[in-house]
């Protein structure tokens, strides 16, 4: 299942695990990313924490954990080549996290709902 935060995250959510990601609409305002710092693995973060720090030729811009729980996995690729952020925004992930109680994701807004926010 997708989800989505008003920062313009997308979550792919199965079970306890949750991948986070960029939208496109968020890659477009960011333009040109120079540098991607990513969390650690295995480290238990809270929600609201941040997590990812991207720098851009325009912005920096931070990525929050969505939930309580425990980084699980991070995408190397994507700081070896920021760029591919950019190409391909819903193919390119940050972090994987279990989360403590998945029932707050339920608080993201789906697809149609992000659409509205959009425009």
């Amino acid at each position: 299942m997708l989800k989505y935060t008003k920062e313009h995250e997308w979550l792919r959510i199965e079970g306890n695990e949750v991948t986070v990601g960029l939208t496109p609409h968020a890659t477009k305002e960011l333009q040109d990313i120079v540098y991607i710092e990513l969390p650690e693995l295995d480290v238990e973060v809270t929600r609201g924490e941040e997590l990812v720090v991207l720098d851009s030729t325009k912005a920096t811009f931070g990525i929050n954990a969505p939930a309580d729980g425990v980084v699980t996995a991070v995408n190397q690729a994507v700081t070896d080549d920021p760029e591919s952020v950019i190409a391909d925004p819903e193919g390119s992930w940050f972090f994987t996290m279990t989360v403590t109680d998945p029932a707050v994701l339920d608080e993201y807004l789906d697809a149609q709902a992000y659409e509205a926010l959009i425009g």
